[in-house]
């Protein structure tokens, strides 16, 4: 049986998407074809307004609607804390929680020298340049437990570590609660809290 060419075409769109197999879908593009026709352009109404209505905060690089975003223009979080995490879904599994009030630095990967991923390409060098002009009181390293999140913290240690006039500045890592590999979007409130509470100074 030869599947209709508009079908076929959603199938493969689909499999472009991360941790879509074929089976999968499959599964959705027939799903799509039995719902409405007006949730179909809803649906497509919000893919096409994806990335013209949203845009990378200037000061953080978090996902916003606004720059600077609602975290950034908030005068009553504390700006002078900054918490590094790899992608901005880890702002929100860590805004879930509550307990954090500071403010935030994305890098938006972390550094993988075999998918020729380097520092140079994540926003470490905005990260240095925000601590260097800022009033800075703690940095919080929050990347992922796993071997490119731990690399890519000791590599943000280090490299801060080398700047004379950052001599005083504290670097902590978060710590227990997250066991090793795991990612931080997946992480509950409370693991997320523990590991915070747990975090230790380089």
């Amino acid at each position: 049986m030869r599947i209709a060419p508009s079908i076929q075409k959603l199938i493969e769109q689909f499999e472009r998407l991360p941790g879509i197999g074929p089976k999968t879908a499959e599964r959705l593009t027939f799903y799509l074809l039995h719902t409405p026709q007006s949730f179909l352009e809803e649906f497509a109404a919000s893919l096409e307004n994806l990335k013209k209505l949203t845009k990378i905060c200037s000061i953080c690089f978090n996902v916003s609607e606004s720059d600077p975003c609602p975290i950034c223009s908030d005068r009553q979080r504390d700006h002078e804390v900054i918490c590094v995490v790899e992608q901005p879904l880890d702002i929100l599994a860590l805004e879930k929680g509550g307990f954090f009030r500071g403010t935030y630095h994305v890098l938006h990967g972390v550094i993988d020298p075999l998918n020729n991923i380097l520092p140079e390409q994540l926003y470490i060098p905005q990260l240095v340049s925000r601590v260097k002009n800022d009033t800075i009181n703690e940095l919080i390293i929050a990347t992922d437990p796993t071997v490119e999140g731990e690399a890519t913290a000791m590599y943000i240690q280090q490299f801060l570590a080398r700047e004379p006039n950052l001599l005083g500045l504290k670097i902590t890592r978060i710590g227990r609660g997250l066991p090793t590999g795991a990612d931080i979007e997946y992480a509950d409130e409370q693991t997320l809290a523990r590991a915070f509470e747990g975090r230790k100074e380089y």
